[in-house]
C-alpha cells in the first residue's frame, strides 16, 4: 500500500495547525466574552455584538465553519494514519479531548446557530443564562466542561508547537499564568451571569418578555432541532467508528504486503508491517524513543542513525531542514519521518528520557559521540584521606568545596572543562574546541595554575591544616571517544578510551616517583615545551603494549620561565 509523499504529511500537518489557530482565535473572543459577566449581562451582549458580528459576517463564518471541518477532518485522518495508538500520555489527552469536543458542543451549536438559521431565533446572553442555570441547569455543567475540554485541546496544541521555539522557556510562566487566567474569568462570568439570570427569572414576567424578545422556537421546533443534533451525534459516533476500522484495514493490508526487521543498539530487534515509521516502531515494541513534538517531525529529538540511508526513500524539504537545523551526519533521519521498506539498524542519538525540546537544537560535534585527539588531566590530592579522619565531616566538606572550587577555575581558565569530581579527584578534558596541540598548552597552563591555587588555599586555611596539602597530576594526549554519556542527571560529555587511562595511571606514579606532575614526553612536545631539564623516565603503563615515555616534574617545576609561548588558552 502507498504512503502519501512526505512533502504531503507537511502540508497537513501546517493546514491543521492554521485551522486550529483559526478556532483558538474564536474561542479566546468567546471566552473574553464570557468573562464580561463579571461587569454585567448587558456588557456580555455588548462584546457579543462586536464578536458576533465579525464571526456571523461574510468573512468570519466561512472562515470559522470550514476550520472546524477542516481541522476535524484533518484530525480524523490523523487517527487513521496512526501506525500505533501507544503515545504519551500527552498525546493521548489531546486526543481523547479533542474527539469528546463535537459531542459536548453539537447541542449548544444547534440550539443557537440552526435555531437562528432555520428559525430565526435571536438568541441573546440573557436567554442562553436562563436556559442554563434556571430552565436546564444540567446544561450549565456540559457547558462548564465544553468551555474546559476545548480549552486544554488547544492548550495542548500549542504546548506541542511553541514549546520546540528557542524563547519558549523564557515565555513559559507568563503563557501559563494566561492559559490558566482566561479560562478562569470565563468560568467566573459565566457562574456570575448565572446568578443575576436566576435573580431576574424569579419574576415570570420577565421570563415571557424575553422568550418574545428572542424568538424562542415553539416546542415543535425544538423537537426538530433535537433531532438533527441525535443525528449529528451519532453521524460524529459513526465517523470515528469507521475510522478505526478502517485504520485496523489498512493495518491488515500491510501486513500482508510484508514487514521489515529494525534493528536497535541493545540488540533488540521489532518486526513491523513496511510503511511503519521507526518511532511508531519503537512505541509498538514498547521501546522508549524520545519524541518532544509527538512526531510531527520538528523536534529532531527522535533522530536516529541508520546503517542505509536508501531504506526508506529520500527525506522530505521540512525533514532536510530539520536535520541541517542540527548538523545532523549524512547517515541521521528522523525516526517520526522514515518509513523502511527494508531491514535496517536504528542507533537513537538523543536519550529517551529527553523532556525538552532543546535536546533538539543544534549541538556541537562532540555530543554526538566521535573520536578525538585530546588532552586528559587527573589530579588528586595527596593524604587526604588521613587528614580527613581527624576532622568533623561540616570541616570535610568545606575544605573540598574549596579545593574543587581552585581547581575547576583554574582548569576553565585555561580553557578546558571539569569532567568529573571523584572523591578528592578531578578529571579533566582540553581539546573539546580546538586542536591537540592548543589543548596541550592548554593543559600544562592548568596544572601550573592548579599548582599555583593550591599554594594560596594552604596559606589561606593554614592554621586549619596539621601539614600542607598536596596534589599529584598526570597529563596525557591521544584519541579518545568522547560524547555525551550517562543517564538523567548524570548525563554529560565524557572521555573514555586508553588515553583516558594512561592519564589517570601517570597521576598514580606521582606517589612512585614523589613528584607533583607526570606529563608524558608527546603531551609535552605538542605544547612545545622544552622539559629537558627534568627527569625522562621510560613507564610500564598497566595496559599498555609499549613503554611510554614521561617527565617527572617537582612542586614548582613548571612554574615562572618554563610557560609554553603563547600562554595558556588558545
Amino acid at each position: 500500500m502507498s504512503n502519501p509523499s512526505p512533502n504531503a504529511f507537511a502540508l497537513v500537518r501546517k493546514t491543521r495547525l492554521i485551522s486550529g489557530l483559526v478556532l483558538f482565535t474564536y474561542v479566546c473572543t468567546h471566552f473574553i466574552n464570557h468573562a464580561c459577566g463579571l461587569i454585567s449581562i448587558q456588557a456580555m451582549d455588548a462584546v457579543l455584538a462586536y464578536n458576533g458580528g465579525f464571526w456571523q459576517g461574510w468573512l468570519g463564518r466561512p472562515l470559522l465553519y470550514s476550520a472546524f471541518l477542516t481541522h476535524m477532518l484533518l484530525a480524523l485522518w490523523a487517527l487513521y494514519r496512526r501506525d500505533s495508538l501507544r503515545m504519551p500520555s500527552k498525546e493521548a489527552w489531546q486526543l481523547l479531548l479533542g474527539f469528546s469536543i463535537p459531542f459536548l458542543a453539537i447541542q449548544h451549536v444547534v440550539n443557537t446557530r440552526l435555531g437562528n438559521m432555520i428559525y430565526g431565533a435571536q438568541l441573546n446572553y440573557s436567554w442562553e443564562l436562563t436556559s442554563f442555570w434556571v430552565l436546564k441547569p444540567f446544561n450549565a455543567l456540559v457547558q462548564a466542561t465544553l468551555l474546559l475540554v476545548v480549552w486544554w485541546h488547544a492548550c495542548l496544541g500549542l504546548h506541542f508547537s511553541l514549546k520546540l521555539r528557542p524563547w519558549f522557556p523564557r515565555w513559559r510562566d507568563r503563557l501559563l499564568v494566561a492559559a490558566l487566567a482566561l479560562p478562569s474569568l470565563a468560568l467566573l462570568g459565566f457562574v456570575e451571569g448565572g446568578k443575576r439570570v436566576a435573580m431576574l427569572a424569579q419574576d415570570p414576567a420577565w421570563v415571557a418578555a424575553l422568550r418574545m424578545q428572542v424568538h424562542v422556537p415553539t416546542p415543535e421546533q425544538q423537537a426538530d432541532l433535537f433531532a438533527i443534533r441525535d443525528d449529528l451525534w451519532l453521524t460524529t459516533l459513526i465517523l470515528i467508528a469507521t475510522v478505526l476500522v478502517a485504520r485496523q484495514v489498512r493495518r491488515a493490508l500491510r501486513a500482508h504486503a510484508g514487514a521489515v526487521t529494525l534493528t536497535y543498539p541493545d540488540g533488540r530487534k521489532v518486526k513491523v508491517a513496511v510503511g511503519t515509521t521507526v518511532l511508531d516502531a519503537s512505541r509498538q515494541a514498547g521501546i522508549a524513543h524520545a519524541s518532544i513534538c509527538g512526531g510531527r517531525g520538528r523536534c529532531t529529538t527522535c533522530r536516529v542513525r541508520v546503517s542505509d540511508m536508501d531504506c526508506g526513500g529520500p527525506a522530505s524539504e521540512d525533514e532536510q531542514k530539520a536535520l541541517h537545523r542540527v548538523a545532523a551526519a549524512p547517515d541521521v533521519r528522523l525516526a517520526c519521518q522514515l518509513r523502511p521498506s527494508r531491514d535496517v539498524m536504528v542507533f537513537p542519538l538523543v536519550p529517551a528520557h529527553s523532556a525538552s525540546a532543546r535536546d533538539g537544537f543544534a549541538r556541537p560535534p562532540q555530543f554526538q559521540g566521535a573520536e578525538r585527539e585530546i588532552a586528559i588531566l587527573f589530579a588528586d590530592l595527596r593524604g587526604f584521606t588521613q587528614l580527613s579522619e581527624h576532622k568533623l565531616p561540616y570541616d570535610v566538606v568545606f575544605l573540598l568545596n574549596r579545593y574543587f572550587a581552585e581547581m575547576g577555575a583554574a582548569v576553565e581558565m585555561a580553557g578546558g572543562k571539569v569532567d568529573k569530581f571523584m572523591g578528592d579527584g578531578v578529571m579533566a578534558l582540553f581539546g573539546l574546541e580546538c586542536g591537540p596541540e592548543p589543548a596541550c598548552r592548554q593543559a600544562l597552563a592548568a596544572a601550573r595554575d592548579m599548582s599555583a591555587r593550591l599554594d594560596g588555599l594552604n596559606q589561606a586555611l593554614g592554621a586549619d591544616l596539621k601539614e600542607p596539602l598536596r596534589i599529584g597530576i598526570g597529563l596525557h594526549v591521544g584519541h579518545a571517544i568522547v560524547g555525551e554519556m550517562g543517564y538523567g542527571a548524570t548525563l554529560g560529555v565524557t572521555a573514555i578510551g586508553d588515553a583516558v587511562n594512561t592519564a589517570s595511571r601517570l597521576e598514580a606514579l606521582c606517589k612512585t616517583y614523589a613528584c607533583e606532575l607526570v606529563v608524558s614526553r608527546e603531551a609535552a612536545e605538542r605544547a612545545g615545551m622544552d622539559l629537558s631539564g627534568h627527569p625522562l623516565h621510560s613507564l610500564e603503563i598497566r595496559g599498555r603494549n609499549t613503554a611510554l615515555d614521561a617527565y617527572t616534574i617537582p612542586h614548582g617545576g613548571i612554574g615562572g620561565g618554563a610557560a609554553p609561548a603563547g600562554g595558556g588558552r588558545a
